[in-house]
């Protein structure tokens, strides 16, 4: 067994952080607590609230991570089209690719849940926010006449709808209405969403 003096305490963060992505990637969310996370770095349980306001802290950190994979993936995707409509697209089907390959990471963002009365901080929803913002730009280039707040609720009820495919795709419910493939029930959506978002006229 490690002593806390071993490491420092970011030392001992990173370390949880990354024994907790392995625990969740290899055997679920369910499979998440601290005495595993605190074994599998060698520290006792009271060592991780040292660093940790919380188990909700560490998972919220822990998510806060795989929103920072997500982005850059999609950051990438955003630069490799300058047209916004292809970028929209190609945005939505990486979403579902990142979903499909880290689905046990993706899941555990919408899983966890806070304790009544508990807000999400504001550094956490920055991240969110900056996941939107490249669904935003996008659509805010293809329809320079939306306001900022139109602009806003379009990217969310569009990625709302983008999300709804990869829940039902990755429960294997996505054929049950008789779609294809994921991929091209999400061009579908996108190519029609975006048909009516240029074409409508808001005040």
């Amino acid at each position: 067994m490690a002593r806390r003096s071993d490491h420092s305490r970011e030392e001992i963060r990173a370390m949880a952080l990354a024994a907790a992505q392995q625990i969740v990637t290899e055997q679920g969310f369910a499979a998440l607590n601290a005495r595993k996370i605190a074994s599998a770095i060698g520290y006792t349980v009271g060592t991780l609230y040292l660093v940790f306001k919380n188990l909700d802290d560490l998972f919220l950190q822990l998510n806060a991570r795989t929103l920072d994979d997500l982005h850059a993936a999609l950051a990438d995707t955003a630069s490799a089209h300058a047209d916004c409509e292809q970028r929209l697209k190609a945005l939505a089907h990486a979403y579902v690719d990142f979903a499909c390959e880290h689905t046990q990471r993706w899941e555990l963002i919408f899983q966890h849940r806070l304790p009544p009365g508990e807000t999400l901080p504001q550094w956490y929803q920055v991240k969110i926010s900056a996941v939107f913002g490249l669904v935003e730009a996008a659509l805010a280039e293809l329809a320079p006449e939306r306001s900022s707040a139109q602009v806003a609720e379009a990217a969310r009820a569009l990625w709302g709808g983008v999300h709804g495919i990869c829940i039902l795709a990755l429960t294997n419910k996505l054929g049950v209405g008789g779609a294809t493939s994921p991929r091209a029930s999400v061009e579908s959506l996108v190519t029609h969403y975006l048909y009516g978002f240029r074409a409508l006229t808001g005040s």
